[in-house]
């Protein structure tokens, strides 16, 4: 009989169990060079204490062999009505009916907390389309009743750029953002910009397109970046961040990059311009800035992944014009229950 155990993130063997199963599965699915969370970064997470958000790992065994793995996070403060919740079968493993019966259990662990709309997600080739359709992790969704509300791209930007790209590009953005000022710095957010940043940041997921994903504003809480900072420190990554200032100090854009010192490769976080200070190709001038010191500083990271909706038209050219190509492509899921 298939058992499902909430693991002690703090149990090192069982995370470690855990992960394997995650990482596993990725990379079966995914490719065997898939960049995935590494398995320090994924202990550190479970382990971190939060006011914002309960997270929970699972561990499924049948006839004592861990056949899968499952999570499920829980906001705390904002979308209370929602849960994220993924799970992992062993590849070996698959076509038993050991993720339906795992998924069951957590769905039914996530209405126990109040829970009534269920995401998650799943990821398959760029040149499988945009439905998906035939890919395992986008089907095994469908069949569970999960509608894909919001297709994303993966885009890869192969490191060094172009010095004279970099150089053009940013001379197209000055010539429509002078009266803006940039700073930029690595590591924790300056004290006297923070509390515009955490506003950039509470609203990036809701300013994005967002498809038919049930989705509320997030508040602002500065010290909320403060403790996932010390996460990042623990988890080995490092922060490198830009932002736009207008003439009076305030914060009209930013963008954030975060290096992970175990896999070698950059990850686009947020990039945001308020809406009254966009035309001014401010969201390209913090991105090049951004670059730039990432390569001044980190020379030896290898490429920058970043996800955006597929919809998103203006950051994606952005990025193409950076030099960004598509990589891969991943299906937000969403289930009302």
């Amino acid at each position: 009989m298939l058992q499902l155990t909430r693991i002690d993130p703090f149990d090192g063997s069982s995370v470690d169990l855990w992960w394997d199963i995650y990482a596993a599965a990725e990379r079966a699915d995914r490719g065997a060079h898939t960049a995935v969370w590494t398995r320090d970064e994924s202990r550190h997470e479970l382990q971190q204490r939060t006011e914002a958000i309960e997270r929970r790992a699972y561990l499924a065994l049948l006839g004592g062999e861990v056949v899968a793995s499952a999570r499920l996070a829980l906001p705390l403060r904002d979308n209370l009505r929602t849960a994220n919740l993924g799970v992992h079968v062993a590849p070996e493993r698959r076509r038993r009916g050991t993720g339906s019966a795992v998924l069951s259990t957590v769905e039914a662990a996530a209405r126990d907390a109040g829970r009534s709309i269920l995401k998650s997600s799943a990821s398959w080739p760029y040149a499988a389309g945009d439905d998906g359709a035939g890919i395992p992790g986008r089907e095994f969704a469908r069949r569970h009743g999960y509608t894909l509300a919001l297709g994303d791209v993966q885009n890869r930007l192969q490191l060094p750029i172009d010095a004279e790209l970099l150089d053009a590009l940013e001379a197209e953005a000055a010539s429509r953002s002078a009266s803006y000022r940039l700073r930029s710095w690595i590591g924790s957010v300056p004290t006297d910009v923070v509390h515009g940043w955490a506003q950039l940041d509470a609203a990036v997921e809701t300013e994005a397109p967002v498809g038919d994903l049930d989705i509320e504003p997030s508040t602002v809480d500065v010290h909320e970046i403060r403790t996932n900072e010390a996460l990042l420190a623990r988890q080995n990554r490092r922060s490198y961040g830009t932002v736009a200032l207008d003439a009076e100090g305030r914060v009209v854009a930013y963008t954030q990059l975060v290096v992970s010192g175990d896999d070698g490769n950059a990850y686009q976080w947020g990039t945001l311009v308020l809406s009254e200070a966009r035309g001014h190709r401010l969201g390209m001038a913090v991105k090049i800035a951004n670059l730039r010191m990432l390569q001044e500083h980190a020379s030896d990271v290898r490429a920058v992944y970043t996800y955006n909706a597929g919809v998103n038209e203006h950051m994606l050219a952005i990025n193409r014009r950076l030099g960004f190509v598509p990589s891969e492509r991943m299906g937000e899921f969403q289930k009302h229950v």
